[in-house]
């Protein structure tokens, strides 16, 4: 199921997740979705039981560039794309379940960006540098 076109209508800010220069940021919406495709998928469900991490609904974070963290099974294509590396894998600087991440603050360094540098399957592919956004439409 792709990300939800009208997420904006359809669900509301439940958290900001901000960039460390103090004036970035990017909104969290929710609520999550439990029936997204990462709920089915057998390596994402495994690597949560491997991290003793409870799969929890997660939402959609950015607005411009939005990525629906309850379909995103971390698979690096977005990452891949973006020529300005708006992306990186979240859990670069906060190896943390996803669910603290609501509210959280990153650096956005992109040193990680790219597509295997993935943690494990439970990892998110995170707007950081929105910001930073061209709108290529890749």
């Amino acid at each position: 199921m792709p990300i939800d076109g009208e997420f904006p209508k359809n669900h509301r800010v439940i958290g900001k997740h901000s960039h460390s220069d103090g004036e970035h940021y990017h909104f969290v919406w929710g609520p999550g979705r439990s029936d997204a495709e990462t709920s089915t998928k057998s390596d994402v469900q495994a690597a949560y039981k491997e991290r003793g991490e409870e799969y929890v609904p997660l939402g959609v974070h950015g607005t411009m560039v939005a990525v629906d963290w309850d379909s995103c099974y971390a698979d690096g294509a977005c990452i891949e794309a973006c020529p300005v590396q708006v992306f990186q894998w979240y859990r670069t600087e906060n190896d943390v379940p996803a669910s603290e991440m609501v509210n959280a603050t990153s650096d956005g360094t992109g040193e990680q960006s790219l597509k295997d540098g993935r943690k494990d399957y439970t990892d998110k592919s995170d707007p950081i540098r929105e910001h930073d956004c061209i709108w290529c439409m890749a």
